[in-house]
């Protein structure tokens, strides 16, 4: 089962992503881990991300699929994988679309994962981030053991400037205005499931899992 992730920043998608994959026993693919990692390992496609990153620019699309592509020939998405943060566009999506067909792969299905504006906004203007293994917190939904310090790796955590109820909005914007053609190009396929995130994790995540298992049984696999 090949499953892409699609929501607007706030809806758990990243956390919902890796506890799906965990559920279902699939590798989670996300876009920022894969770039994070060439980079620190130095990667000859890292060391031109870097570049871009360093000069204050974004990686362009090339790299990030030449990074993805790599991925996908690892053995452990021969059952499936979750993927997280790629494709934003249909562009994107289209050049997703040839890689896997390449490999004799397509995506079984797309959860859009629907959060509403005032719990996005709740959810972002708390959360916190470690700047050390960047791992998320909350200050109230999800607070750290210890005020300021990362559970994890106890890192520091901090605020992102971008998190604030203004600059929430506006992202909320852009993302709203770049999403619609995506969601048009899989619900054309008959690709999309649409989820209420608003909710507790623990209950999007089992509808998530009850949908796929509907989509396997209709597909006539469990997992491929």
């Amino acid at each position: 089962m090949r499953i892409v992730l699609l929501g607007p920043p706030g809806a758990g998608k990243g956390t919902q992503a890796k506890q799906l994959a965990k559920a279902l026993g699939l590798p989670h693919i996300s876009t920022g881990d894969i770039l994070r990692q060439n980079v620190t390992e130095a990667t000859d496609l890292g060391k031109e991300a870097k570049d871009y990153m360093n000069k204050g620019l974004l990686v362009p699309d090339e790299l990030v699929t030449k990074m993805l592509s790599d991925r996908f020939v690892k053995p452990d998405v021969n059952g499936g994988f979750i993927l997280d943060g790629y494709p934003r566009n249909i562009n994107q999506a289209k050049v997703l679309d040839g890689i896997l067909s390449g490999m004799k792969m397509k995506i079984d299905l797309v959860f859009d994962l629907d959060c509403s504006e005032p719990v996005i906004i709740q959810r972002l203007s708390g959360r916190l981030v470690c700047r050390k293994c960047g791992a998320n917190f909350h200050k109230n939904n999800m607070p750290p053991k210890k005020e300021g310090v990362c559970d994890n790796c106890a890192g520091e955590l901090y605020q992102r400037p971008d998190d604030n109820v203004e600059t929430i909005k506006k992202r909320l914007l852009v993302y709203k205005d770049e999403v619609a053609g995506l969601i048009k190009y899989y619900q054309d396929q008959g690709l999309i499931q649409k989820i209420k995130a608003d909710g507790q994790a623990e209950i999007v995540l089992k509808e998530m899992v009850a949908l796929v298992s509907l989509v396997s049984k209709k597909n006539g696999s469990s997992k491929d």
